[in-house]
């Protein structure tokens, strides 16, 4: 398999270098690939192996390119290659999660951001060309969203963590809590609340992505709500339930998780927020009113075990509970 690509190598290198700017002819080369590998593992009789080989052949001849410039990414066809690999991968649902671990780690670090791989999932296939000016390479807005879990799968599998930001504040964080580049900085599920997209918000908490321990998300949540004057938008009610479900009480500004004293929170509800807790949208037990159900609390504690050890969610159908508990744990259910 190796061979075969380096034999087509030689001829790509001649093409212009923004050969594969035009989705159809990343489309096209991934054609050629799948070919390749389809003929090869008919010999060799291990289709993921073959697979697996081709990915690895790519991303070593993207990192040669890139240490021929003095470690530097040549960007255009040298680096849109890798979005080729990106595809194989889907395609062919590659088990090794090394391997695509190890292609998303290369993309990051000529990138710093997975916006190729995120925005088409939250927009819609046709919103990357006007964000960043780029086409996505997934067909429709489904096939986006079922690439980003695969992937999501693949990075909390191989425990990938990438560090974000400057020198003196840098953090790791993983696959589905990077920032956004050109959505602001802002996180998947930032997003997901600002646009109001409960269904894909849902699949990000279900894997484990974190609200970033501020208070930003609840306090823009519950704004929003309230300046419908009572009449709220089922969106909008989605969003908060599933919130809801994955912290022990809610954050808002002028609370912060040191303070033991929990009448703090109940003021500040009622200061700001009295008529969503009137109106049954802002459960008491979430807010400081009356203590968070023993069930809930458990909930949260084990979600947070099965995220340190990146078992969310496909951990949970493992732990010694009843199944009846499989989906609320799954925050599918309350």
């Amino acid at each position: 398999m190796e061979y075969f690509l380096r034999c087509y190598f030689e001829h790509f290198n001649a093409l212009p270098r923004n050969s594969l700017h035009d989705r159809r002819k990343r489309r096209s080369m991934v054609d050629y690939i799948s070919t390749l590998i389809e003929a090869c593992s008919a010999v060799e009789t291990d289709r993921e192996e073959t697979c697996r080989l081709a990915v690895l052949t790519i991303i070593r001849y993207h990192e040669e390119m890139r240490d021929s410039n003095n470690t530097v990414c040549m960007m255009g066809k040298y680096h849109n290659i890798l979005y080729v690999a990106v595809r194989i991968c889907y395609d062919w649902q590659l088990k090794d999660s090394g391997t695509v671990s190890l292609l998303l780690e290369t993309i990051y670090q000529c990138e710093k951001t997975f916006e190729r791989i995120l925005i088409g999932a939250i927009f819609g296939n046709k919103a990357p060309h006007y964000i960043a000016g780029w086409k996505c390479d997934f067909d429709t807005q489904e096939e986006n969203i079922r690439a980003v879990v695969y992937f999501i799968d693949k990075a909390n599998t191989a425990g990938l963590e990438l560090p974000f930001g400057s020198n003196e504040d840098e953090k790791l964080f993983r696959f589905i809590d990077l920032p956004i580049e050109s959505c602001g900085k802002a996180s998947a599920v930032k997003i997901c609340i600002q646009l109001g997209l409960p269904n894909k918000l849902s699949i990000f908490l279900r894997f484990g992505a974190k609200i970033l321990y501020d208070s930003t998300v609840f306090d823009y949540l519950l704004n929003r709500l309230l300046e419908f004057n009572h009449v709220y938008p089922y969106n909008l009610v989605s969003c908060l339930q599933l919130l809801l479900r994955v912290v022990p009480v809610i954050k808002v500004d002028g609370v912060s998780d040191e303070d033991d004293d929990k009448v703090l929170l109940k003021d500040v509800v009622q200061g700001k927020y009295n008529d969503l807790v009137e109106d049954g949208v802002l459960p008491l037990s979430r807010c400081g009113f009356t203590p968070p159900e023993l069930k809930h609390l458990c909930r949260c504690c084990v979600r947070e075990r099965l995220w340190e050890n990146y078992q969310l969610p496909n951990g949970i159908r493992s732990l010694p509970v009843p199944e009846s508990l499989w989906r609320y744990l799954d925050i599918l259910e309350d």
